[in-house]
């Protein structure tokens, strides 16, 4: 399972970006946890300054805008 969280302060760029991970990730098969984050004492901690930011098993991986599909989908490959 991979696990994403996606920080941001639950603006509207922030739940689209949730819903993309969670919609690609059902389509390919793919079992993911997805984790709102919307502490910014949090946010900051991984060093996000932009928003959303988007980290897979623990590591920073996007920040700033919603993802493409293309890059959700590289992602979620095994």
């Amino acid at each position: 399972m991979k696990s994403f969280k996606v920080l941001g302060p639950g603006c509207r760029n922030c739940l689209a970006a949730a819903r993309l991970i969670e919609e690609k990730a059902q389509k390919m098969g793919v079992e993911v946890q997805v984790e709102k984050i919307t502490d910014m004492a949090a946010i900051l901690g991984h060093g996000v300054m932009s928003t959303p930011g988007v980290v897979l098993d623990g590591r920073v991986i996007h920040v700033g805008s919603v993802p493409s599909d293309h890059q959700v989908e590289r992602w979620l490959k095994p």
